[in-house]
């Protein structure tokens, strides 16, 4: 990534292109939208390629439950490289080729230190449709409409922010089209 553009971008609400789902069943809308810069452990990322997961259509069809959150942006498998990093961030600098993850990690709890769970104790039970520590979107449309995350990754935009314990570096060395597909299936099986 040019540190010029990183530099001009960081810390900045950014303007990029997204799919919007704004009613369950319809078809996706490509709009332009802003994303906000990344808050205390979260990173932006800029999206290289994403994939599509039955998961996505199963949740587009969704008319009624606490899930069926709209307008949103879809998408949960991908791979991107961190454009900006959020205060308490070490773990990841600008650069770093990552997957955004939907399963998060922590680090700390008994569950992510455990070599016989993926479950993370601290995060598991966050039902929110938008960020899991804070319970807000990093996503506006252009009238200032929230547009609210989907597993909290959101990856049918070119930028997206997600929470640190949603995000793990990988290789630059992986082909960009097989690593977006580690970020869910792999991880679920």
């Amino acid at each position: 990534m040019d540190s010029k553009s990183t530099a001009e971008t960081a810390g900045k609400v950014l303007r990029c292109k997204a799919a919007i789902c704004r009613n369950p069943g319809e078809p996706l809308v490509i709009e332009e939208i802003e994303v906000d810069p990344p808050k205390a452990f979260e990173i932006r990322i800029k999206i290289l390629c994403t994939s599509l997961c039955h998961t996505d259509v199963t949740f587009w069809k969704m008319n009624t439950g606490p899930a069926a959150v709209f307008p949103r942006i879809f998408g949960h498998e991908a791979v991107g490289v961190v454009e900006s990093v959020g205060e308490h961030v070490e773990e990841f600098i600008v650069g770093d080729l990552v997957l955004p993850v939907f399963l998060p990690n922590c680090k700390e709890c008994r569950d992510c230190k455990s070599e016989k769970s993926n479950v993370c104790s601290i995060f598991k039970n966050k039902r929110s449709p938008d960020m899991p520590r804070d319970n807000t979107s990093r996503f506006k449309d252009m009238k200032g409409e929230i547009l609210h995350h989907f597993l909290w990754v959101s990856s049918f935009t070119e930028y997206t922010v997600v929470d640190t314990a949603h995000a793990v570096k990988i290789s630059p060395e992986i082909p960009l089209d097989k690593a977006c597909l580690l970020s869910c299936g792999v991880s679920t099986g």
